[in-house]
């Protein structure tokens, strides 16, 4: 029983102290060892093919854009990034430091910033929330960086912006439409952080949410997935049953 108590101290210790981004990413690597594959299009990934980590015809992945305007090679459609599926920006603004700064967030030339950076530096509570492992998906790059903090539609995507992948961008509309068989996670994941942090959701996004999470239930991989970041985290998102 004693030990029992230490170790679950010693847990909950760890998710108070989780407050770092860059750790967050180590231990996600070691968590995906086995499942390498990304949450949008399935692709497989390899960390140790630094040049192209993406296995294009896994999944049938094209990039939207295979060059940058300035005419070099896109390397962020060769990579996996860290997302964060509830894009930081959307619960980071429940803070005064992403809104307004800190008296704390001025830089060497004496200017003052706010957003991310600001908050990074100043409150350890977002902190907890950017380095949550529950919230953090392997992406190709290109995706993630299309997506920005766009919300989720409610409508299907069709393959047709990034070759055989089922992962739509309406840039003018400010959505972002997937495939079927991820909105359950993407639910789950959304529900945690309502309940863990009181993120605040609209009745519309919370019947949303729970109607995904119905539709598109708990896999295997999904609770071995939870289980992973509760052993190094500390806590399990009680949404994945």
């Amino acid at each position: 029983m004693k030990i029992l108590i230490l170790t679950l101290l010693s847990t909950l210790l760890l998710f108070s102290q989780n407050t770092s981004f860059s750790k967050s990413k180590k231990e996600l690597r070691k968590i995906y060892v086995g499942h390498q594959s990304t949450i949008y299009c399935d692709c497989k990934y390899n960390y140790k093919d630094k040049k192209n980590m993406i296995n294009k015809r896994s999944c049938g992945y094209t990039p939207r854009n295979t060059y940058t305007k300035k005419g070099k090679v896109n390397v962020r459609a060769n990579r996996i990034e860290w997302e964060h599926l509830i894009p930081a920006e959307n619960f980071g603004r429940a803070f005064s430091c992403w809104r307004e700064g800190n008296s704390k967030c001025v830089n060497s030339k004496g200017k003052a910033f706010k957003g991310r950076k600001c908050c990074t530096k100043v409150n350890k509570q977002y902190k907890v929330m950017q380095a949550d492992m529950h919230n953090l998906y392997p992406a190709v790059g290109e995706l993630n960086a299309d997506r920005k903090n766009f919300r989720f539609d409610f409508t299907l995507a069709s393959p047709e912006q990034y070759g055989q992948c089922q992962f739509q961008v309406l840039f003018k509309d400010k959505r972002v439409r997937v495939k079927k068989d991820i909105r359950g996670n993407i639910a789950r994941t959304y529900l945690y952080f309502n309940k863990q942090y009181q993120m605040k959701l609209s009745k519309q996004e919370l019947n949303k949410f729970k109607a995904w999470n119905k539709e598109d239930p708990v896999d295997s991989w999904e609770r071995e997935r939870n289980k992973r970041i509760a052993s190094r985290q500390g806590n399990t998102n009680p949404f994945i049953k």
